[in-house]
């Protein structure tokens, strides 16, 4: 379907919805997140002080259905306040679990705990970022993570889907990196960019096989985003989690900070094709290219040349989340990811949040 470009078509599959339903009932999902200090290192030589859940950035994939029951304990091991707000979801009935501090709780002091519980009332490409503060936490400090509600009634587009993956864009200020509690102001000049916190060449190539139907989940987490991909156009399917009425091609898909956009590609021309932000400045570590938001995608049984950038680069096929995502639901922490911790991380007792 995705190989015939008239939009008449494409659109026509697109909107056709799946007549059966998920034959699993709407279920509890509780899961527990800590909130840690660790360093991460986005670039190389360059590194960043960050509050990370479960100790990563990008935080732990969620991977729930519409309609689920979702209860988090958050537990703040750090020496600052936090919170989470479930970006997207609508919290209906629910509106004191939006994680806003001072609107709809108090935030976390260091050493105590929070359990969050709702619905997933809304499906597609969501996410989870602290609300304190939020142009330091969330900005510079990588505050953030990806949750995925698989729909009740997936379109027949959808469906075709062989493999995903997820691609969170973020900047980076390297005066303030190493020094919590600075950075987040209106004029400061970001240097570094990444994809789910690593900068080229510290990012992984997307390896993918002639014909799979590849759905990209793109997140505008801490920066704006102009995603291209060589070689392919996309169709983009999703805005902010929700089916479009018209999808659209598009060879550089636009992604305002905070927004997501799902696109749908047919893997059908292979070679090694790099992947970017055509924002010219994010493509660059602190100025020196190449670097900075850029991953490549890889067609298996293409022969790399010996002067290939990547030719013997160590492989992590859950770079993406596309491993995590096959394996059904739940919260899945992801290796690649994680941080270093400086100091020992203290542990206290959890207060369950009072009914």
């Amino acid at each position: 379907m995705l190989g015939v470009k008239p939009a008449r078509l494409v659109i026509c599959a697109f909107l056709g919805l799946m007549t059966g339903q998920f034959s699993a009932h709407a279920e509890l999902r509780k899961f527990d997140i800590t909130i840690e200090e660790v360093e991460i290192e986005v670039a190389p030589g360059f590194k960043s002080k960050v509050w990370a859940y479960n100790g990563q950035v990008p935080g732990p994939l969620l991977h729930v259905k519409e309609g689920d029951e979702v209860e988090i304990t958050l537990i703040n091991n750090t020496t600052l306040n936090h919170t989470i707000h479930w970006h997207g979801t609508y919290q209906t009935g629910t509106w004191t679990m939006d994680g806003v501090p001072d609107i709809t709780q108090k935030a976390i002091d260091p050493g105590e705990s929070f359990v969050y519980r709702f619905t997933a009332d809304k499906p597609g490409s969501l996410w989870y970022h602290c609300h304190v503060n939020v142009p330091e936490h969330v900005g510079l400090r990588g505050m953030w993570g990806a949750m995925i509600v698989d729909p009740r009634e997936p379109t027949e587009l959808e469906k075709q889907v062989t493999k995903e993956a997820v691609l969170m864009f973020s900047g980076w200020n390297s005066e303030v990196a190493m020094t919590y509690g600075q950075g987040g102001h209106p004029t400061e000049k970001k240097d570094y960019f990444s994809i789910n916190g690593r900068a080229f060449p510290m990012t992984q190539p997307l390896r993918v096989k002639k014909d799979d139907v590849l759905r990209l989940r793109l997140y505008g987490a801490g920066t704006d985003v102009a995603f291209h991909l060589h070689g392919h156009d996309m169709l983009v399917t999703h805005k902010d989690g929700l089916p479009l009425k018209s999808p659209y091609w598009a060879d550089v898909i636009d992604i305002a900070e905070g927004a997501r956009i799902d696109a749908i590609v047919k893997m059908d021309n292979p070679g090694l094709w790099i992947n970017h932000d055509h924002i010219d400045h994010h493509v660059s570590n602190n100025g020196k290219t190449p670097g900075g938001a850029v991953m490549i995608v890889e067609y298996e049984d293409i022969e790399k040349p010996d002067w290939y950038v990547w030719k013997n680069k160590p492989y992590d096929p859950d770079f993406y989340m596309s491993e995590s995502l096959k394996k059904g639901y739940g919260l899945f922490n992801i290796d690649a990811f994680k941080g270093t911790f400086e100091e020992p991380v203290r542990r206290k007792k959890k207060r369950k949040k009072s009914d």
